[in-house]
Parts: C-alpha cells; structure tokens; sequence
C-alpha cells in the first residue's frame, strides 16, 4: 500500500488542512495519508520546536521508524513543510519516492523579499506579541493565505478552536520562522519525482519562487490562476488533478 505523508507549515497542525487528506487516500485507490505535526505545533505544541529544518526533517525520519512505516513513502508538504521536505529527502534518500511541494520557497534560488513578500512582515511580527486578539491573528492568517474560500467565518471558527485546544507559543511560532528564514537548499534537486505547485494570488509567497525552484531543478510545476498560498484549502479538486496527472505521466516516462 503507498504511504502519503503530509507537512504543513508555520505555526500550522494536521487539522488544517480540512478534508484533504481523506480526498487524497479515496483519490490514489485508499493510499494510506497520514499527517505529522512538527513539533511545537498541533498535540505536539509542548515540545520546542526546532531551531533548523534540518533538525524537523530529523524527526519526520524517525516518526516513519517510530509509525512502522515502511519507506520509501510520498510526502505532499506545503510550505515550512516543503522545505522539511526537500531536507528530508537530502538526509534520508531511501525514504521518499516523491514530493509534491506546495507554495514553497527556497534558498539560494528567490530572494528574501520574494520568499516571504514584505507586506507581511508586520503581520508576522504580531504573532510573536500579545497585542492581538486570536480572531484578528487567524483572520490575518486567512486573509493572507487563502482567495477562494467559500464561508471564511466558518474556517476562522475552527481554526480559532484548534488553536484554544493546542496554542503554538511565541517561542516556537519564531524559532520555526528563524528556521525557514536560516535553511538552504541543495542545488541539485534531491530526489528524481519532484512536482511543484503555487497559487498565482500567494500574498504570502511570491509564485516566482516556485519557478525559479522548477527552472533549477528540472521539475514540474503547475500554476492555478486564481487561488492563494493554501491550495488545499482553496481548491484541492485542483491540486488532486494535478497529482494524478503528474503521477500518471511520470509513471508512463518510467
């Protein structure tokens, strides 16, 4: 049975991404999905989070070995999650077949003013401080990732649960920053089945940076017209297509 791991990313947990990963199992003939929270997020928001992608890509290897999982597994990861990844799949080459990165952004290919956009760095700075309101944080959050949800009171009531049930401390919130903001990727793209995938209205991320990453890397990439940074949440019928395509054609090149 194929095994789909997937990764969010900053400050986020397993519930967020919604119905997706049961969409994605009932897609690939009841593909096994699980999700793993970083730690310092989600049931693990009491542990600290690490301070390098390296180190988050360490405990995503050993949380295959702890699950008896049996590698090699494809990972879908999004964002934070996409560079844990790319760095997981550099360490630890036996345990990814493939990767689907969603919205990522690496260094040394895009600068940092077009990895993370500058109109955001005020919003980033409020999640570290208490001057905000929960609402207004995952109002902000939703506003800046998303442009195709239906009903966003609905999400930002959920998402507000989740994170009265499982709160992501300051600390942790800026060391997972500080690690994405310090990680650098390798040149030459770590494994052979690589899909990249970005929102032409990403507030968060500028697009370019996943066509840089392409470019370098010799990979493929599509490009939805209309949704933001989440892409899951704003039209995983899109992002499912683009997986069976790609799996499809990839599979027929073998």
């Amino acid at each position: 049975m194929t095994t789909w791991v997937l990764l969010r990313g900053l400050t986020r947990e397993s519930r967020h991404w919604g119905t997706f990963p049961q969409h994605l199992g009932e897609a690939f003939d009841g593909a096994r999905v699980i999700c793993i929270d970083l730690p310092g997020n989600g049931k693990l928001n009491h542990l600290a989070s690490p301070c390098s992608v390296e180190a988050m890509a360490d405990y995503c290897h050993a949380e295959l070995s702890n699950r008896g999982i049996v590698s090699p597994c494809r990972v879908l990861a999004m964002s934070l999650g996409a560079m844990v990844a790319v760095a997981w799949a550099d360490k630890y080459p036996d345990d990814i077949a493939a990767a689907v990165l969603i919205s990522t952004s690496l260094k040394p290919f895009s600068p940092f003013y077009r990895r993370l956009r500058p109109a955001n760095y005020p919003r980033l700075l409020r999640l570290f401080g208490p001057k905000s309101s929960d609402r207004e944080l995952e109002t902000a959050i939703l506003e800046t990732t998303t442009r195709l949800v239906p009903d966003p009171l609905l999400v930002i009531e959920q998402w507000l649960q989740w994170r009265r049930e499982n709160p992501v401390s300051p600390r942790n919130a800026l060391s997972q920053l500080l690690a994405a903001a310090r990680y650098r990727a390798p040149r030459k793209r770590p494994l052979e089945r690589v899909l990249l995938l970005a929102g032409a209205r990403d507030a968060l991320v500028d697009p370019r940076c996943s066509l840089q990453l392409a470019a370098a890397w010799e990979a493929r990439i599509a490009v939805h017209s209309e949704a933001g940074h989440d892409l899951p949440l704003d039209d995983e019928a899109w992002v499912l297509a683009q997986i069976e395509r790609w799996l499809g054609r990839t599979e027929a090149e073998r």
